[in-house]
């Protein structure tokens, strides 16, 4: 557990994570973190929640269209 504390941004609030947090998310200064709500509150992740539903809904075209796919990469 890390304990953050809010500290004011100009005219916003903000919060500042430690290195090893980043270290554990894989993410630099200047890369996008992404607050998603969840049933046990809020996730701080990397990984872009609009983008995974894209790829589900891609991944079930390709798995409906495989034998197609597969004799146009030929």
């Amino acid at each position: 557990m890390v304990k953050l504390k809010i500290r004011a941004v100009g005219t916003s609030a903000g919060v500042i994570l430690p290195k090893e947090a980043l270290t554990h998310l894989g993410v630099h200064e200047g890369d996008e973190l992404f607050l998603v709500e969840t049933p046990n509150g809020y996730e701080v992740t990397p990984y872009d929640p609009e983008f995974e539903k894209q790829l589900q809904s891609a991944r079930k075209g390709m798995d409906a269209y495989k034998n197609t796919l597969r004799e146009l990469a030929k």
